[in-house]
């Protein structure tokens, strides 16, 4: 078992001058720096350590920008300086994630975004427990392929229990967020347990912001250039012999959103993907579509509708209708729940706070009166 090795006391730590302030090493304390504290925690297998340090120390150099601490790998051994909320998290998260390759599963950069979260989660639902005890209560999906996968953060822990509650489910948020893999990823474990009989998946056809032309081919490969994300989560979770076969054989269908008027789908995963793109009656018409023994999941993100200028998205529409309606599930995510790649989390909030600028300044000059110009900051009219 990994086991601390020590704590230098606040007065012990300063005394030795190593370190005032995460991420300057060397730095002298200022006198009103909050106290600092040093651990140092071994990790029992070295292979294993190895995983949770990452290659170059890129994991814990992670660590180091996510919770503000100074983490050294020496060895199997780490030594965690910081100020001692932060250093104890941080060797919470180190924990954590040994158990997690100890157990065989992934450690990477999203991983350790979404421990952290979790350890968070933990420390509000339980203020003052710093047990180093690993968590491991967030949901997770079960396939044959890739095995359990368990989610990084709250909103994608609340999205899996809604999938596993609900028999619609609309998924709203920005790129990144795990909407669409997650989807694909509980559909295949209701097809590998017998809870449904096929996927079914759909896609409305609406270029983003091009136009490709007529596309060769049969149906299949006419659609297949807008579900390749699709694609990519079915080969995530399925090994590709079965993916083939599942398609062959129908117990995979790939459908147009434009050709699934008529049908009832019975003991299915339905996935709609990208349904910002739907208009309100292509929704109307893919709801009403399930039919008994079914799940169904709706995805989209409404800050990227591709429809023409006057026309309305089906998914915003659908969610403010459905709101409060017994069986279905609605889970909202933000730029705060983007697994992605950290840089994709800046990309979108800068957007977001760009939109709110200027739907501030929209709203600053429609309550100007009219005539009157706006005056610069700063100066006397």
């Amino acid at each position: 078992m990994p086991r601390d090795e020590g704590e230098l006391s606040p007065e012990q730590f300063r005394g030795a001058g190593s370190l005032a302030k995460p991420g300057g090493r060397g730095a002298q304390p200022t006198r009103h720096a909050p106290p600092q504290t040093e651990l140092v925690l071994t990790l029992d297998d070295n292979r294993l350590a190895s995983l949770v340090f990452g290659q170059f120390d890129q994991h814990l150099a992670h660590i180091e920008r996510r919770l503000d601490v100074l983490a050294t790998a020496r060895g199997n051994r780490v030594v965690i300086h910081g100020e001692q909320p932060a250093a104890a998290k941080a060797r919470q998260v180190i924990l954590a994630l040994y158990e997690r390759a100890r157990a065989g599963e992934a450690v990477t950069p999203g991983d350790i975004d979404g421990v952290i979260q979790e350890i968070a989660l933990q420390g509000n639902l339980f203020p003052g427990d710093d047990s180093s005890v690993a968590p491991g209560n967030f949901r997770q999906i079960v396939t044959r392929k890739r095995g359990g996968v368990r989610a990084r953060n709250k909103a994608q822990d609340d999205y899996l229990r809604t999938l596993q509650t609900s028999e619609l489910v609309i998924a709203e948020g920005p790129a990144g967020t795990g909407k669409t893999w997650l989807a694909v990823g509980h559909a295949v474990s209701l097809l590998e347990q017998g809870v449904v009989e096929r996927l079914v998946l759909s896609r409305p056809a609406v270029e983003a912001g091009e136009r490709l032309g007529f596309l060769p081919g049969d149906m299949r490969e006419k659609i297949d250039p807008y579900l390749r994300p699709v694609y990519d989560a079915l080969y995530d979770f399925m090994e590709a012999r079965t993916v083939e076969r599942g398609l062959a054989t129908g117990m995979i269908e790939i459908a147009p959103l434009a050709f699934m008027r008529g049908r009832t789908l019975t003991r299915a995963a339905v996935l709609l993907d990208e349904a910002q793109n739907c208009t309100t009656m292509q929704m109307k018409m893919f709801l009403t579509r399930l039919g008994e023994g079914s799940r169904m999941i709706v995805t989209g993100d409404p800050s990227q509708i591709d429809l023409p200028p006057g026309q309305q998205s089906g998914l915003i529409q659908a969610s403010r209708i459905l709101r409060g309606v017994e069986g279905v599930g609605h889970v909202r995510f933000a730029e705060g729940d983007v697994v992605r790649h950290d840089l994709v989390r800046r990309i979108v909030a800068a957007y977001d706070a760009e939109t709110r600028a200027m739907a501030e300044r929209e709203v600053g000059a429609a309550a100007r009166p009219a005539g009157r110009p706006a005056t610069l900051a700063g100066t006397r009219e």
